[in-house]
């Protein structure tokens, strides 16, 4: 599962501003069309948005119609079935130039190179945890994943912490501890998740506009296909693999996980492009609360009372972030208006 700080984030951009009313406008005070078209361009970005993360919400429906293939066949298929649909995009794209450029380019190549094998322990984690009824671990460590993204960037950019981002991080560390005792535990499928999917994203970060969305999911699964062909060949000759073994609904559903991986890509990259950063950082809270509650409705996964504690800890320091997150964007906005008026003057 792909990440907002992943494939093909997006920058901070500035709506083009137009100014109603003006001289030769027609009606004063009526909506320029330039107006219009950023309107058309947010909502679009928001649906893309929803349908992006609202697919990733829903996986763990998928992984369990699937049963029961176990975690490795699910995965190794969808590597193979994810090439298969992405050859076929690039094919009517007329890509194949850009695809080769990414294997040329040594630095390209090489960062998704370590990318693909963040993601493969993601997806075989995240796998495991639904197949065998912990999902609301699995959604646990996607809630936490943002603070993971913030401690990434002070112990590996060397940023400077804002003192609500301080204090988010630390009201995490206390969420980890409660949750730790409630499970007798360490919560190591979230924070498995949480820390792979963190680094994952500040990995395809170091790609930046250099590979797109697709060009990116080809490269990665071109990488893990021999691996997850080789998989699939063992698993058939031992006996284990559910493929061909369990009628054509399920043969065809394990093809469906290559268009199930590529298409929520492809909304989020489509989505991305639209939202600013702000906005795509309060969608992306939506996947885990499906899988939550997925997990608490459809699976019906067990919450003791130490658990609800530990999880509403996690969510007030997500509160934490997201309201300094809001408040940055605000100095930001307005530092930015300061700027221009003082270049107009």
């Amino acid at each position: 599962m792909p990440t907002p700080q992943g494939p093909d984030s997006p920058t901070e951009t500035t709506a083009p501003t137009t100014t109603a009313g003006k001289a030769g406008s027609g009606t004063p005070g009526a909506k320029a069309p330039g107006l219009k078209a950023v309107d058309k361009e947010m909502t679009a970005g928001i649906i893309f948005g929803f349908g992006a993360y609202g697919l990733w919400g829903l996986l763990p429906l998928y992984f369990f119609a699937l049963m029961p293939a176990g975690a490795v066949e699910i995965v190794a298929n969808r590597v193979v079935w994810s090439l298969v649909f992405c050859a076929l995009l690039i094919t009517v794209t007329r890509s194949w130039r850009t695809l080769a450029a990414a294997f040329r380019d040594r630095s390209v190549f090489w960062t998704l190179a370590l990318a693909a094998a963040l993601i493969a322990v993601n997806w075989l984690t995240y796998t495991y945890s639904v197949t065998t009824g912990q999902a609301v671990e699995a959604s646990l460590g996607y809630f936490i994943n943002p603070l993971v993204s913030v401690l990434l960037g002070v112990f590996i950019l060397k940023e400077r912490l804002r003192p609500l981002q301080w204090a988010a991080v630390g009201i995490g560390f206390i969420a980890v501890g409660v949750l730790a005792v409630s499970y007798g535990k360490l919560p190591w499928i979230a924070l498995t998740l949480a820390v792979s999917f963190g680094l994952y994203g500040f990995v395809k970060k170091r790609v930046g506009p250099k590979a797109d969305a697709v060009t990116s999911l080809s490269v990665e699964t071109i990488v893990l296909a021999p691996l997850a062909a080789a998989t699939m060949v063992f698993l058939g000759l031992s006996g284990a693999a559910t493929l061909t073994s369990h009628g054509a609904g399920h043969f065809w559903l394990l093809l469906a996980s290559g268009v199930l991986t590529a298409v929520p890509l492809l909304f989020f990259g489509a989505s991305a492009r639209r939202l600013p950063l702000t906005t795509i950082g309060l969608l992306q809270y939506v996947a885990p609360v499906l899988q939550f509650i997925v997990a608490l409705v459809v699976f019906q996964e067990a919450m003791t009372t130490s658990r609800w504690i530990g999880f509403g800890v996690v969510w007030l320091a997500l509160l934490v972030l997201t309201v300094d997150m809001l408040r940055a964007t605000r100095r930001n906005s307005a530092a930015k208006k300061l700027a221009r008026t003082a270049l107009r003057s």
